[in-house]
């Protein structure tokens, strides 16, 4: 019946705990009390206050905030839950689903009593969503250091470009590692859940953006990495990315800031010196159909051309790419491309030219011409493409490739971007061993012979724990690595160093879990370093400076 319930990449949450623990800050002023249709469940205020937290923080990511379903179905009472009743609802929360939603019961994320109220809490109506203006961005926002006490030069020997900022998530945290010397420099406090880390396009500043919206800025040329600036642009969000065009039309790389909102459902513009907010845009509209207006128009995505003066922002449930000049950071132009629905990540093509982002509701990745503001095409894959950014190959024989890993199969599909036969289709399916999908994550690098790809959610513990390693001229699976028995928890996420020598990857346990991030070398696939210690608790993204800059993957 859910076959498709839940895409887990937007949540990432597995192993918190939910009810308490420093949660994120959900929205405000949830305090009434709620009862369904045929009042057979009544929610008391305090009830309701807990239960929306446990599922903003726990299935929001998936089904929406307003519960009316994305990569999920929708949890609206007309729609099914009141049909399947407490009892039903409980043991699909507790056990889960074959096609990729957690067993949030059996895992012990979620008490029994936790999952009665979550139950009783999907059969009657959601909460409103308040608003997030400007006013409350400003009164969020901190400038720690100004611009004009910061260096104008790195105030130390080492190779930053080489850094590497790892997610430690649940604890809030973002560590800054030497990639050189695999020294952990500092820890960031930065709030709930980062999601991912952004460079500014010289490299200097790390930006990240975290579930509760928050955005801290890290100056990697000071002594020690430090947080100058942090702010907030909504409850909930997934994308940061900075300004990067230098060109005829003028010099603005890191210019200006874009965040995109989930809840509310909005993009805000910033200053990317100081983080101080400049405008707001609502995502709110038609869907692509022009039929349906989405009020609930999550923005998934964020890219920055390199070519124009442009953000591309991917609408996630209207199924609209919009393409934002931020030339005018106040009255941005907006060009939008009705494309399909329902938008998630995506990445660059080895031109810079288009861009592919997966619809992965629909197994489809749609390829926009950038460049000329126009959708290019629409390429069919395999069940639920995840492409993270993707990886792009420069192949002998069939040319530039942009790859994407699948949640719900075991194969990795190649699309050929470049000129000729075959081009925006699939011209190559890499399949990897065992059954069932789960890859969140591929990676290559243009020094390295080998695409790497991860199974974090396959329900298989072993494929859990392994990467696979592919090689991009062959397309066959050349090793599979295993997380050495002494951590626990799952192997994700794959980040190249600069050289294209390392391949990093998190080993992503629970909070009581110390583990590690493993480094192997990319040419003998040897395990050559573990970082670890008491301060490297669920670790999950890692983003490398240089990699990051260039677009990279």
């Amino acid at each position: 019946m859910w076959n498709k319930i839940a895409n887990i990449a937007f949540a990432l949450i597995f192993t918190a705990s939910l009810a308490g623990c420093g949660g994120s800050d959900t929205p405000s002023g949830v305090s009434a009390g709620a009862q369904s249709e045929d009042g057979s469940i009544v929610l008391t205020g305090a009830e309701m206050d807990r239960a929306s937290d446990i599922f903003f923080n726990t299935c929001a990511g998936c089904h929406g905030t307003l519960r009316k379903g994305a990569t999920g179905p929708s949890l609206l009472p007309e729609a099914r839950t009141s049909l399947l009743g407490t009892a039903g609802l409980s043991a699909f929360i507790t056990n889960g689903t074959p096609g990729g939603m957690p067993d949030w019961g059996r895992q012990g994320v979620l008490s029994e009593e936790e999952i009665d109220l979550v139950a009783r809490f999907l059969q009657v109506p959601p909460p409103e969503i308040p608003a997030f203006t400007l006013d409350d961005m400003n009164a969020f926002w901190k400038l720690h250091v100004p611009v004009a006490e910061r260096p104008t030069e790195p105030q130390h020997d080492r190779n930053w470009q080489n850094y590497f900022g790892v997610v430690l998530r649940d604890m809030g945290q973002v560590a800054i590692i030497d990639g050189d010397t695999k020294e952990k420099l500092t820890i960031i406090e930065t709030g709930f859940a980062v999601h991912i880390l952004r460079t500014s396009a010289s490299g200097r500043y790390f930006y990240s953006i975290g579930r509760d919206g928050k955005i801290t800025m890290i100056d990697l040329w000071m002594e020690t990495p430090t947080m100058v600036a942090e702010g907030k642009a909504s409850f909930d969000a997934r994308s940061v990315e900075v300004s990067k065009y230098n060109g005829p039309e003028g010099d603005f790389s890191d210019k200006y800031l874009i965040v995109g909102g989930y809840t509310p459902s909005h993009f805000v513009i910033f200053d990317a010196q100081t983080l101080e907010p400049i405008s707001v845009t609502s995502t709110e509209g038609y869907a692509l159909d022009g039929d349906e207006y989405v009020e609930e128009a999550r923005v998934a995505s964020i890219v920055a051309s390199h070519k124009d003066p442009l953000w591309v922002v991917n609408v996630k449930e209207s199924g609209m790419v919009w393409l934002v000049d931020y030339t005018d950071p106040v009255n941005p132009e907006i060009t939008k491309i009705a494309t399909a629905r329902f938008l998630h990540d995506g990445g660059w093509d080895l031109t810079g030219q288009y861009f592919l982002v997966a619809a992965n509701a629909e197994n489809k990745v749609v390829v926009v011409d950038v460049e000329n503001k126009e959708l290019e095409a629409i390429v069919e894959t395999g069940e639920t493409p995840h492409p993270g950014r993707g990886a792009n190959i420069d192949h002998s024989t069939l040319g530039n490739l942009w790859l994407t890993g699948h949640l719900g199969e075991n194969k990795i599909s190649a699309i050929k971007t470049s000129e000729g036969d075959g081009r925006w289709t699939v011209v190559k399916e890499i399949e990897l061993p065992g059954d069932g999908g789960g890859n969140l994550f591929i990676k290559t690098h243009p020094n390295s012979k080998h695409l790497w790809a991860d199974r974090p959610l396959n329900n298989n513990v072993d494929l859990q724990r392994s990467v696979f390693v592919v090689d991009t001229e062959s397309f066959e699976v050349v090793k599979t690595l295993t997380v050495p028995d002494k951590y626990a928890g799952r192997a994700v996420h794959l980040e190249y160093n600069k050289e294209g020598t390392e391949v990093w990857v998190a080993v992503w346990g629970t909070m009581e879990d110390v583990t590690a991030v493993l480094v192997y070398d990319d040419k003998t696939l040897e395990l050559i370093e573990e970082i670890t210690g008491d301060w490297m608790r669920t670790p999950t993204g890692h983003f490398n400076v240089y990699n990051t800059v260039h677009d990279i993957y």
